[in-house]
Parts: C-alpha cells; sequence; structure tokens
C-alpha cells in the first residue's frame, strides 16, 4: 500500500529521478483499485504525461515453447548495451483463484531484471482485460516518464490478451518456432493479422534450414492477410534468443516500421485511436465495478444464479434483470 503521507508531487518527483524504488511505488499505486489510491494516481499522471509519448512501445507475443522469456531478456540486454533504457511490462493475467499475479517473470529473466538500464515489472489484470488496459497503459505512462525510451510489453497466457496489447503499442511482434508445417495449420489467424513484424526465433545451429523454410511459409502466409498498417508489408525474419543471432536485423525491422508510421503520420493517428480505445475500456471496467456492487443487484444476484443452475432462468433473461436491478433499461 503507498504511503498515505506521499502526495502526487512526491510521486513526480520520485519517478523523474528515475529510482527504481520509486518507479516501483508509483506502479503499484497505479495498479491499485482503491479509489483513494486511483484519485492520487491521477494527479501524479496528469502530472507525468507532459514528460510521455516519445518512447518506443513494442508488444511481444509468441506460440507455446517459442522462448519468449530468453528472447526479451537477450533483446533488452542488447538494447541496454547500446544505451537505451527498457521496460518490460508481461501482462499477467493474474490467477483466476487467488486474484495473485504470476511473478515469474523476474525470475525467468534474471540478468535483465538486475540491470541498472532495464525494469522488468509484472503488470497484474486481476482476471479482467480491462484490469490489464488499466494498470498497463498507466504503467508505461509512469516507465516513460521516468525515462525509459523503450517499452516491451509481454502478453503471458493466450486469447484477448494479444488484441489488448496490439490497441496499446507501436508495433506488435509475434514470435514462431522453425518448422511451421503443423504449427502454420494450428495458429490463430487472428493473431498474424495483429503481427507488424513476425520473427522465426530458435534459428541457430541445426535449425537453420527449417527455420529458412518457417519464414518463407510465413512470408507467404502474411501475402493474403490485411496487414494492420497499410503502408507497411509485414516482414518475417530469423533470430535466435539464446545466441543473439538476427536480433540487431530484428530490431532494424521494429526502428524502420516505426519510422514509416512516423513520416506519413500513422504513428500520431495510430496514438489517438488508442487513447479513445483506452476511454471505452476504462468506461466499461468501472460501470461493471458499479454493476457488481450495487445492492440491488448484490441483493438479487443469488435467486438469478439459483435459476440459472436449476434452468428456471435463461442468461439473457438474468443479464435482463440485473441491468434493471442497476436502473438500467436492457429494451
Amino acid at each position: 500500500m503507498p504511503p498515505r503521507s506521499m502526495t502526487a508531487a512526491d510521486y513526480v518527483a520520485g519517478v523523474r529521478s528515475g529510482h527504481r524504488a520509486h518507479l516501483g511505488r508509483a506502479i503499484t499505486l497505479v495498479e491499485s483499485r482503491n479509489p483513494q489510491h486511483q484519485a492520487l494516481a491521477q494527479d501524479m499522471l496528469l502530472e507525468l504525461l507532459p514528460h510521455t509519448g516519445k518512447a518506443h512501445r513494442v508488444g511481444i507475443t509468441g506460440v507455446p515453447g517459442v522462448g519468449k522469456s530468453t528472447f526479451i531478456e537477450s533483446l533488452g540486454r542488447m538494447l541496454t548495451a547500446k544505451g537505451h533504457k527498457v521496460a518490460v511490462l508481461a501482462v499477467d493475467p493474474s490467477s483466476s483463484r487467488s486474484g495473485g499475479s504470476i511473478l515469474g517473470d523476474k525470475t525467468r529473466m534474471e540478468q535483465l531484471s538486475i540491470d541498472p538500464n532495464a525494469f522488468v515489472r509484472p503488470s497484474p489484470s486481476g482476471g479482467r482485460l480491462g484490469g490489464v488496459n488499466r494498470a498497463t497503459r498507466e504503467t508505461m505512462v509512469v516507465c516513460e516518464a521516468a525515462g525509459y525510451d523503450i517499452i516491451l510489453v509481454e502478453t503471458v497466457g493466450a486469447g484477448q490478451n494479444e488484441t489488448v496489447v496490439a490497441d496499446m503499442v507501436d508495433a506488435f511482434l509475434v514470435l514462431m518456432l522453425p518448422g511451421a508445417g503443423d504449427e502454420l495449420q494450428g495458429i490463430k489467424k487472428g493473431i498474424l493479422e495483429l503481427a507488424d513484424v513476425i520473427a522465426v526465433n530458435k534459428s541457430d545451429g541445426g535449425n537453420a534450414q527449417s527455420a529458412r523454410q518457417a519464414q518463407q511459409q510465413y512470408r507467404n502466409a502474411v501475402r493474403i492477410l490485411q496487414p494492420p498498417t497499410p503502408c507497411w508489408a509485414v516482414p518475417v525474419v530469423t533470430c535466435s534468443g539464446l545466441t543473439g543471432q538476427g536480433l540487431d536485423t530484428l530490431w532494424d525491422t521494429l526502428e524502420d516500421h516505426r519510422r514509416t508510421l512516423t513520416d506519413n503520420g500513422e504513428l500520431t493517428q495510430k496514438r489517438r485511436q488508442q487513447q479513445v480505445k483506452w476511454m471505452w475500456s476504462m468506461v466499461e471496467d468501472r460501470v461493471l465495478d458499479a454493476v457488481r456492487s450495487h445492492p440491488t443487484v448484490k441483493g438479487r444476484l443469488p435467486d438469478l444464479l439459483g435459476g440459472i443452475d436449476d434452468g428456471s432462468m435463461t442468461v439473457t433473461l438474468a443479464a435482463m434483470e440485473i441491468l434493471d436491478a442497476f436502473g438500467v433499461s436492457a429494451e
């Protein structure tokens, strides 16, 4: 819990100093669902906003077993060696039973987490996509204000998390494995449609030949998909997070993507659209909180759930009654 004596100005000064402990406290504040903490966080964020917006924001996802953590650690260490400050935010779906975060990223990225020019932080959602959106977006703002010029947002888990992350970054990187035959059949088309860049990881050693074959197969696949950005043809590169092979080329590709979007004005437009989506996501999150906590809804809920269980109530009717109890017409 944030210290009660700290003001928004205290948090701003701490974040701007770049001190990791102050940065951690500020992020804890924005993650809090306590109304008083949220109000203080918004005051802090308003003061930090003029110092944000210049970082390169990259979302990273990948199929199971692709080696995301090793890849991100290698990429992050390469970037800090080049003089960048790198923040890694892991979108954490949280435990659906305990509500706690899966804090595995610091142990999986041991070297990066102790790099003085890197900051690794899980971003717990409380099991809700709105929580992912708010906590991660506001954490990005704090990290940018603290001087981190590259923000890597890793998706932990599958499903809608990919779409949520793609809607908050400048570029979305999808990691794939060599040996794409079976994998290409099973991968969700939607994930490839989100990709701004595709990288075939683990392309070192004996995997080199299969990686080149996979690269060509993915190139063929993306040609028939609508690219996320009209001015950008989605490239497919090969790399190895384990050896660092190809990471320079991959980062050059991501920087080329950012330059292309910046030069034609699409980056500004994209970020503006993301802000609007963020606003509506927050509206949905707050409305859901209000509905769940409404006393009349809470009073009706046991009967409605019982009706669904015994078949005397349809889900649609139950939803309509909840809205009616909340005072909203379901018509």
